[in-house]
């Protein structure tokens, strides 16, 4: 895979440097005392000032689990000192513009989400060429590596939705309904897919219009009266599982409740049995290792999983026994 170097600290900055040693060096009697802040600490510091880095993804306006990436990463750019830009876009085309808006603008990384692969490799591509180096997170991990990306950052949501149906089956479950928010999104395929895949009882998808909350109330409640027979709704989004809770109810339902991804309000409706479990992929992780692997390629040269395995943020399942544990984190908004 080729990719782009780390930039290089000019040769001017170098002799400089070590001139400076030099005389630090004389001045100190030769002691080594101050050797250690020699050059190279000193180039790395300048290198890392004022990186410029782009934070793109699919995420619609006002999701919280966007609002918890977008968290993370600027825990990170505060951490590392770089100039963070976050943009989204549900439309693979506005999110390819975006890409390629940040090419223009010459950031020093870009770290991207790849819910509709085929929509980015043009503008990833672009980005590569410019010797821009590009992290991949929470969607594409299929894909992030025959489009050359650096770094991969979430979760294996094949693997995640075989454990979900694992559960289920452990919990006697006879017909899962999982919800899919956004049609055509791997991730969100992957995951029902993965629930299929190992789950024993019957699995049927149901899409709904994920950014229209009244209307994913209203074909879930509709499915859900049209067959009593559905003892558990799988939902891929924490806002969702909530919503759910209320169609079972609307519908007079005896089904069971569970999700993907998790928030403060998800905790909540955990704890009073509402929602029996919800996997955690942890975005907020997501998001700061996105940022600080870029500042750490940027001034190290370093490659989190080499560049040829994913960093792995989930799953975690949360249940009754076990949410306390991550309550404060969740009331902090960081989880």
């Amino acid at each position: 895979m080729n990719t782009p170097p780390p930039p290089r600290t000019p040769a001017r900055s170098l002799r400089v440097a070590a001139l400076t040693s030099v005389a630090l060096l004389l001045l100190a009697g030769c002691s080594s005392g101050d050797s250690s802040l020699g050059s190279g600490q000193g180039a790395a510091e300048a290198d890392a000032a004022g990186l410029k880095v782009a934070l793109i993804t699919h995420g619609g306006e006002g999701d919280a689990f966007w609002e918890l990436v977008q968290k993370g990463a600027e825990a990170a750019a505060a951490k590392d000192g770089v100039d963070l830009t976050y943009a989204n876009d549900s439309d693979p085309a506005g999110q390819a513009q975006l890409v390629r808006d940040a090419i223009s603008e010459r950031v020093d990384g870009i770290a991207v989400t790849l819910a509709k692969p085929a929509a980015m490799k043009a503008p990833v591509a672009a980005a590569r060429a410019a010797g821009i180096p590009v992290v991949g997170l929470n969607s594409g991990i299929d894909a992030w590596k025959s489009q050359g990306l650096l770094e991969y950052f979430g979760q294996d949501e094949s693997v995640a939705g075989g454990a979900v149906g694992d559960k289920l089956n452990g919990l006697k479950v006879k017909h899962a309904l999982c919800v899919i928010h956004e049609r055509g999104n791997v991730a969100l395929e992957a995951r029902c897919a993965g629930v299929k895949k190992s789950f024993r009882g019957e699995t049927e998808n149901l899409y709904v219009e994920g950014t229209d909350p009244e209307a994913v109330d209203a074909v879930l409640t509709a499915r859900l009266r049209q067959d009593p027979g559905i003892d558990e709704v799988v939902t891929l989004g924490a806002q969702f599982a909530l919503d759910a809770v209320e169609s079972v109810k609307a519908a007079g339902s005896k089904a069971q409740v569970a999700t993907f991804d998790l928030n403060n309000d998800l905790v909540t409706s955990i704890r009073a049995g509402n929602v029996q479990f919800a996997v955690d992929q942890q975005p907020y992780l997501q998001g700061y290792l996105a940022v600080d692997s870029l500042w750490l390629y940027r001034t190290n040269g370093n490659v989190s999983g080499g560049g040829v395995a994913p960093v792995l943020t989930g799953p975690a399942f949360v249940t009754r026994t076990n949410v306390a544990a991550v309550a404060r984190f969740a009331a902090a908004g960081t989880r």
